[in-house]
């Protein structure tokens, strides 16, 4: 969505980009050196750390991921005033985000690192052992068995590889993105001690936050480690010898002695606990261990609560592994379902993840929810814990028994289940209600950040020394996929200075081929109406603004609108236009998100440039990336002589206000025509 918002922008500024982008299946569209080389500076919109060596000497403006898809505009406009990036890695003139919006926090963006490497680990490990289990599994009282020697037990076994490995992944992943190379090793060391439990004498490992607490103790003790003064002869051998033996030592002793032993002391007194609740309300044992099954999906408190739930099952209690049954799915097709709900709010690499979760979460295989877990805790584990909640409550209620020690709906569909409908009511309830509350929460959250970045811009004001945009051609690229996109800039073609840089001179010789064009424009436009009805330099007056489109599609949307641009007597074929418009909609949407849509035409069906503006109260579906539907919509129309400058131009002036939330309640807010143009006379 970033790479896809920045290349809108820049088309609209009448820019030339190119797009970079770094996502799951690696680099794409990779910027040469030779673009580096011409540039004139470097958007970067990411979530995690992206090599900036490549970009030393250049104006590097540094964001989120979600400041290239809500503002890509205003970050065109601010690479042109960034601080330079210095080969220390620091900005030779102040914080390299330049006002262009908050970038992701060190901590953030190392998690998001771990898990980004982490995700095909789970994917294949949890794949692999749940299509073992569908075709060569045995309901047994241990569990589901698969025969020994079998084909399907070497299948199990490798997916069981991908899960051990998953751990310390995401740990030396963590570390690596704080302190580099020298991290690695001690991280993923770290990450295998806190997965098995065996090394501090625990019956579960500290599963998936044990693995985020050695990344970031790994990689932050490399780090102190670093700044330790040695002899010049000792420094070559410090990151590939000293360091990681140092970091690992230490690591390693700390969590077994110091943090594994209370890990295992909180799961046998948890299991103690329990047990002397076995004769409570069924209702608020299945609540309690649906929440400890869904926290730390196969953490000591998800292991605790299983082996509870098994443990029971030889004494002839079977309804308390049924309540653990209901709830394991849920963290799993929970989060699959969520990003079915709400596609919009999740990555391409979240949405490929949220499906095998779901086939994950067929079989009872919790861990399909970690990845999600673990790139936003604050809103998944509270949702997850929820619906784990809601499930187990339900299933002790109803006094669901499961005579195996595993969950799922494979548990039902293999003859394991005791009162199986209410069993798969448990189930789907509490997914619904995880995935409801995922993307709420996430939803609250993206509000808030929106919020704040919109402040930010407010406060910060318009870039200075960059001048108008419009006859300023960038070359950029940008990257999505794994959170990333890096963004490259390079002026106009002009003869090359002694230096071999572009000369700067190219944006003093644009400026007067729109301005004295606008004036003579203007005047012409005086007599269709009142001049104080006039804005965008007269090109749109009270005889093109409707405060109430009647359309309901896309479509008839630009229809009604072209035939309200037509009163004006400037439209010489009123079907040519529409034609023209809805061509320009076949090669890309013209819907730019936050409820805004720009319609526009090059064609000689108009005499004269002449926009208009509707309202939609209802909203009309435009095909934006970010899902809203148009509320507010221009339409832009310039004869193809006009086309260059003064098209480009409008879109300017109007992209750049648009970014402004207040400008837009405000034109939302607007009762009638004449308080519309009031509100639009702030265009400039």
């Amino acid at each position: 969505m970033a790479a896809e918002k920045l290349a809108q922008a820049a088309e609209a500024l009448g820019v030339e980009i190119k797009v970079e982008t770094q996502g799951s299946i690696g680099a794409e569209n990779v910027l040469t050196d030779n673009d580096v080389r011409n540039a004139d500076g470097i958007i970067i919109a990411a979530d995690k750390d992206v090599d900036r060596s490549r970009f030393v000497g250049k104006k590097v403006l540094a964001v989120g991921v979600a400041e290239g898809i809500h503002h890509p505009e205003n970050l065109i406009e601010q690479v042109q005033s960034a601080p330079v990036h210095t080969a220390d890695g620091g900005s030779g003139g102040g914080s390299g985000a330049a006002g262009g919006g908050k970038e992701r926090s060190t901590v953030y963006k190392a998690l998001m690192n771990g898990v980004s490497y982490m995700i095909p680990f789970v994917v294949v490990g949890g794949l692999l052992i749940a299509i073992s289990l569908a075709l060569g599994g045995d309901a047994t009282a241990k569990g589901y068995v698969i025969p020994e020697g079998s084909f399907w037990a070497d299948v199990n076994a490798v997916g069981v590889i991908g899960f051990e490995l998953m751990i310390p992944i995401l740990s030396g992943y963590i570390a690596y993105a704080i302190a580099d190379r020298p991290a690695l090793v001690p991280g993923m060391i770290g990450g295998w001690i806190a997965g098995h439990g065996e090394f501090y004498d625990s019956e579960a490992g500290a599963g998936f936050i044990g693995a985020i607490v050695t990344g970031f103790l790994a990689g932050y003790l490399v780090l102190w480690i670093k700044k330790v003064k040695v002899p010049r002869f000792a420094q070559p051998i410090m990151p590939i010898i000293v360091i990681p033996i140092v970091a690992t030592t230490a690591l390693s002793l700390f969590f077994i002695y110091v943090i594994g032993e209370p890990i295992a002391w909180v799961f046998t007194h948890l299991t103690d606990w329990l047990s002397g609740m076995t004769g409570t309300s069924a209702v608020l044992l299945g609540a309690l261990l649906g929440l400890m099954i869904a926290f730390d999906m196969g953490g000591p408190v998800n292991k605790t609560a299983f082996l509870f739930g098994a443990g029971l099952i030889a004494t002839g209690n079977q309804t308390v592994m049924g309540m653990c049954a209901a709830a394991i799915p849920v963290m799993p097709l929970g989060q699959g379902l969520a990003t079915l709900i709400r596609r919009r709010l999740y990555s391409q690499q979240e949405r490929e993840t949220g499906m095998a979760a779901l086939f994950m979460g067929m079989f009872g295989i919790s861990e399909g929810a970690i990845p999600f877990a673990a790139a936003r805790p604050a809103q998944v584990i509270p949702a997850n814990m929820l619906g784990g909640a809601v499930a187990g409550a339900i299933a002790g209620v109803a006094s669901v028994e499961d005579a195996v020690p595993h969950g799922g709906p494979i548990v039902a569909v293999l003859g394991a289940i005791g009162g199986v409908p209410m069993f798969f009511l448990a189930v789907a309830v509490g997914t619904l209600v995880t995935a409801i509350t995922t993307n709420a929460l996430i939803d609250i959250k993206e509000r808030g950040s929106r919020g704040e970045a919109a402040l930010a811009t407010a406060g910060a004001g318009p870039a200075t020394g960059t001048g108008p945009l419009v006859p300023e051609p960038v070359l950029a690229g940008a990257g999505t996929g794994a959170g990333t996109a890096a963004v490259l800039t390079k002026a106009p073609a002009a003869p090359p200075s002694a230096s071999g840089a572009t000369e700067p001179q190219a944006e003093p010789e644009a400026e007067p081929q729109a301005e004295p064009e606008a004036e003579p424009k203007a005047e012409h436009m005086a007599g269709t109406g009142a001049a104080g009805d006039e804005v965008l330099s007269g090109y749109l007056t009270g005889q093109t603004v409707q405060v109430r489109l009647e359309a309901e599609t896309k479509d008839a949307a630009i229809r009604e609108m072209a035939a309200m641009l037509a009163t004006t007597g400037k439209v010489a074929d009123l079907d040519a236009l529409v034609a023209a418009a809805f061509a320009r909609e076949e090669q890309g949407s013209t819907g730019l998100g936050e409820e805004i849509a720009i319609p526009h035409a090059k064609t000689d069906a108009v005499t004269a440039p002449v926009v208009g503006f509707a309202r939609s109260a209802e909203g009309v579906e435009w095909g934006s990336l970010d899902g809203t539907q148009a509320k507010l919509i221009f339409m832009i129309t310039v004869p193809e002589a006009a086309a260059g400058d003064e098209h480009l131009r409008i879109l300017a002036m109007l992209s750049r206000k648009l970014m402004d939330t207040g400008f837009r309640e405000r034109l939302s807010a607007a009762p009638d025509e004449a308080a519309v143009l009031a509100v639009l006379r702030e265009v400039q």
